[in-house]
């Protein structure tokens, strides 16, 4: 599902909201979960799962291209771990 299909189900099922308001709700919600992992944080939303941030340390990768060393800072990183209503769903046959 892309970004247009959310706003087309959201406006859908709720026929009372324009659709410059379903967009609204849906911008704030995105950047409040950004906003809440650049401070560190983490956002858990039940039954579907949490977004977290990893560390990944400094190392030395390597240009596809010209097979050169590159040096590749250290950087944090999205993680998303799956709630376990969310791993049953996707696990039933």
């Amino acid at each position: 599902m892309i970004r247009s299909e959310l706003l087309q189900a959201l406006a859908t099922d709720n026929p009372e909201l324009r659709p410059e308001e379903v967009e609204q709700m849906v911008d704030i919600f995105f950047d409040e979960i950004s906003r809440r992992l650049a401070e560190g944080g983490r956002v858990e939303l039940r039954g579907f799962g949490t977004f977290s941030t990893r560390q990944r340390d400094a190392r030395t990768g390597r240009n596809p291209r010209t097979g050169e060393a590159v040096d590749v800072p250290a950087k944090r990183v999205p993680y998303f771990k799956p709630g376990k209503e969310m791993r049953e769903r996707l696990n039933t046959d």
